[in-house]
């Protein structure tokens, strides 16, 4: 792992999705039908999915016009990673906590208590360049695992002592603590936010081949070094994420993320 994690260029690449007209128009073609199929099981997404699509379509363009400039500067780097974990924390508060107020900021603590350490490891031990091209993507990959065990969890934990918060109630009356109370009914709802996360990993190799893997041997490294790389991807996502749902519990059991409701339970 010497070489860092950013790939050799992939002269192979065009095998495996050549960049033409037709990928563009077979690309749009799966959006359409997901919004169709989304509006037909009236599942209330259609709109959602659409604009999800329009905007991977733009953030994209915009990374591939910038990133070659960006990962030549450590500064630029940095501050890119830092723009990451800005739209991670908003994006999993606001599914956390969807009511107007700032209690979206506190999905910072469980993101960064989970990110940081991993990255600091890394660069520490010297196992990953303190290079632009390869910092970026390996804290894109850990903030998105934040990100996802961050708002599945909050939002199953809020939700739970929500739909039971007559049994938080009768915790607190049997003497428990508020936290200890809380913890008690939403622990198990949160710990399921980590069931992608270890099924990818127990399934790695028999069902999927991840992007981290495919994309070392595209670009020519050896089955065993890019084995070895996306089994520490893995790791360190499994880690990242355990850290980011045990932090939304605290925050959840403290009383300090809240459901927004004026008048409603805490949850």
């Amino acid at each position: 792992m010497s070489g860092g994690w950013a790939a050799a260029p992939l002269a192979d690449a065009g095998q495996l999705l050549p960049v033409t007209p037709g990928l563009g128009a077979v690309t749009a073609l799966l959006l359409l039908a997901a919004v169709a199929v989304a509006g037909w099981g009236r599942l209330g997404q259609g709109r959602a999915v659409l604009r999800a699509g329009l905007r991977a379509v733009v953030q994209l363009a915009a990374v591939a016009l910038v990133i070659t400039w960006v990962v030549g500067s450590r500064w630029w780097s940095a501050l890119f990673v830092l723009l990451m974990f800005t739209v991670a924390v908003r994006t999993a508060g606001r599914r956390m906590v969807p009511a107007p107020g700032r209690g979206w900021l506190w999905a910072a603590a469980p993101i960064g208590a989970g990110v940081l350490p991993v990255l600091v490891l890394l660069l520490g031990s010297g196992l990953l360049p303190p290079k632009g091209l390869s910092v970026i993507p390996v804290a894109g990959i850990l903030i998105g695992g934040g990100l996802t065990a961050t708002s599945l969890s909050g939002r199953r934990a809020l939700d739970e002592l929500r739909q039971r918060h007559g049994e938080v109630e009768a915790a607190l009356a049997l003497g428990f603590e508020d936290r200890d109370a809380r913890m008690e009914i939403c622990r198990t709802a949160a710990a399921t936010s980590l069931v992608p996360a270890l099924d990818q990993t127990r399934t790695v190799g028999l069902v999927t081949l991840p992007g981290a893997f495919v994309g070392m041997l595209l670009g020519g490294a050896s089955p065993v070094r890019a084995g070895a790389v996306q089994l520490f991807v893995l790791v360190g996502l499994l880690a990242v994420e355990s850290v980011a749902v045990v932090v939304v519990l605290e925050l959840v059991g403290r009383g300090l993320v809240r459901t927004g409701r004026p008048g409603g339970p805490i949850g």
